[in-house]
């Protein structure tokens, strides 16, 4: 039975690691925004993305360990993790807090963290909307949609040079 209690905290360690590593591209990824790349910032979000689905992964595999656990104690599968706790051994029972704590923590990291990019790139965009607007006015359009947000869209233009012939 301890192996059980000892795989589902390894499940939780690795899972701690993967938001770890997806925290740590939340922040490469807001650097190359500040520093205005954008080819880079692409190729950080496709790593985001990657990262996500390793995160789903290890989540998946937490979620069965923690669903075998609960059934090898009599408990139906989809019981939570926190009220798991009584059929940990004692010793044991400050740990998995400890690691439930720290993933709940993450969580909100990174939902933080994600939000906070996602603020920066729309400004960003905002921002180059509105120098391209400066520029050349007369190339975009205003529109509204339902939900009452604005959209820009360009407009074609005749060729500022016609050939004839």
């Amino acid at each position: 039975m301890n192996e059980g209690w000892q795989q589902l905290a390894d499940r939780l360690r690795q899972e701690i690691s993967e938001y770890g590593q997806l925290l740590s591209l939340f922040d490469e990824q807001q650097r190359l925004i500040l520093r205005n790349a954008p080819e880079s910032v692409l190729e950080a979000s496709h790593g985001i993305e990657g990262q996500v689905q390793i995160l789903g992964q290890q989540r998946r595999l937490r979620e069965e360990a923690v669903a075998a656990f609960a059934q090898a104690h009599g408990q139906p599968a989809a019981t939570t993790l926190r009220s798991l706790l009584p059929f940990f051994p004692a010793e044991a029972r400050p740990l998995i807090q400890a690691l439930i704590t720290e993933i709940n923590l993450l969580i909100h990291r990174v939902r933080r963290t994600s939000a906070r990019n996602h603020r920066l790139l729309q400004c960003v965009v905002e921002c180059h909307q509105e120098i391209l607007r400066r520029l050349r006015p007369d190339a975009f359009t205003k529109t509204y949609g339902r939900s009452g947000r604005v959209s820009l869209s360009a407009v074609r233009s005749a060729p500022a040079i016609l050939s004839v012939g």
